[in-house]
């Protein structure tokens, strides 16, 4: 039997491609949480931490899009390092406002405007997507992509907070900054994989969030991301109360492993289904696991519950993915793979905050109910949208195959 993986990593460009993506996307899972912690180190002001991470992470989710609008127009090479070194400059200028004990109105600008940093996830998979556009790769490589990044959030956290917990406040933003640089300049090395920019394509072109679906598509993953986002906390609050707060990295742990051996797994399937009727079956299966955590008795049958749950994640995911690449036109598919990151970003921060206030009104398990309504969100939204999400397909998918 063929392993598509193996077809995969032999494709030429691909391995340069794995490796160097692989230290560019660390930075986005390293940088908001060291923000935090050198905060919280240097200030003790926990809602200052949280304010000016959250300032990072909501103009980074305002300001993506437009910048991959940008890369789409005029190509990555020639926009990813002037905007990288502006971000760079700005991260820098935060670090250093933080040391000097600068006001903190000066470390909102410098994190709105550190927020340029472009959505490398994104930059990613429209590579991934003009390799393999229209053929059974795409799937696997997505697949592969999914796990990459649930690799990046899981090594990016504890490694941000241990450098600046370890040695100085500043460490972890630091070397965040520094693998940032590392990263794209290793990325962009790999010429080979650079999509290419399609010619005549009007730059004052509207929103890929007009496309037909593409608002449906978002929206779930803002649902998604708020299941995401809630659980982490809940998680959180449901080890201390069970008066074993280090419980609560295993049991995350195998939240992450559940989806990651899931994605894995379906990449190395094929499947005949419609990609919208898979997308809604993803969908159901992400809202109808969501219920599991809030009945669970202890730290142990929380973890075997939440295994179960993310085993849902990644391969929604990749459906997702591959139902965007489809939708979403090629000269416009770095600026729409950016929307459905921001969706699921601002989601991920949505659903920390609301099971944060329920938590506190209700008690720890509450907060996985957040989860639960998140899901049957998502599930409503997939259902009204699911025919504009057939015709979309339809009407995109044909030339694809050519």
């Amino acid at each position: 039997m063929a392993n598509p993986y193996r077809e995969l990593l032999t494709t030429p460009g691909v391995m340069g491609l794995v490796i160097a993506s692989s230290i560019a996307r660390l930075p986005q899972a390293m940088i908001g949480i060291g923000i935090i912690t050198m905060l919280v180190q240097q200030t003790g002001l926990y809602w200052l931490a949280g304010s000016v991470a959250g300032t990072f992470t909501l103009a980074n989710a305002l300001i993506g899009p437009q910048v991959s609008k940008l890369v789409d127009q005029r190509g990555q090479s020639r926009v990813l390092p002037f905007v990288t070194a502006f971000s760079i400059g700005m991260l820098l200028a935060l670090i250093i406002a933080v040391y000097m004990r600068a006001p903190a109105t000066l470390l909102f600008i410098l994190a709105a405007l550190a927020g340029t940093m472009p959505s490398m996830p994104a930059m990613i998979r429209a590579r991934w997507t003009q390799l393999f556009r229209g053929k059974p790769q795409l799937h696997t490589a997505f697949s592969l992509d999914t796990v990459l990044t649930e690799l990046a959030f899981i090594i990016g956290p504890p490694f941000a907070i241990s450098l600046s917990v370890s040695f100085f406040a500043e460490a972890g933003p630091l070397v965040a900054v520094l693998l940032l640089v590392v990263g794209v300049t290793a990325f962009l090395l790999q010429r080979q994989t650079e999509p290419k920019v399609v010619v005549g394509v009007r730059r004052n072109a509207s929103s890929t969030l007009l496309i037909p679906g593409i608002r449906t598509i978002v929206l779930a993953l803002l649902a998604m991301g708020v299941i995401g986002g809630s659980i982490d906390v809940a998680v959180v609050a449901f080890a201390n109360a069970q008066g074993w707060p280090t419980s609560a990295s295993f049991i995350l742990a195998a939240y992450a492993l559940g989806s990651m051996i899931a994605g894995l797994t379906f990449g190395a399937l094929r499947f005949s289904l419609s990609i919208e009727k898979q997308f809604f079956i993803g969908i159901l299966i992400t809202a109808s696991t969501a219920v599991l955590p809030i009945l669970s008795p202890d730290v142990y049958f929380l973890a075997g519950m939440l295994f179960v749950a993310g085993m849902s994640f990644a391969p929604t995911m990749v459906i997702v993915m591959n139902l965007g690449t489809i939708i979403v036109p090629p000269s416009r598919i770095t600026e729409g793979l950016t929307w459905m990151t921001t969706g699921i970003s601002i989601g991920v921060a949505l659903g920390g905050v609301l099971s944060g206030l329920i938590i506190d009104a209700y008690g720890a398990r509450a907060g996985f109910g957040v989860a639960i309504g998140a899901g049957l969100i998502m599930l409503v939204v997939v259902l009204v949208g699911l025919r504009t999400l057939g015709i979309a397909s339809a009407a995109y998918a044909q030339p694809t195959f050519r």
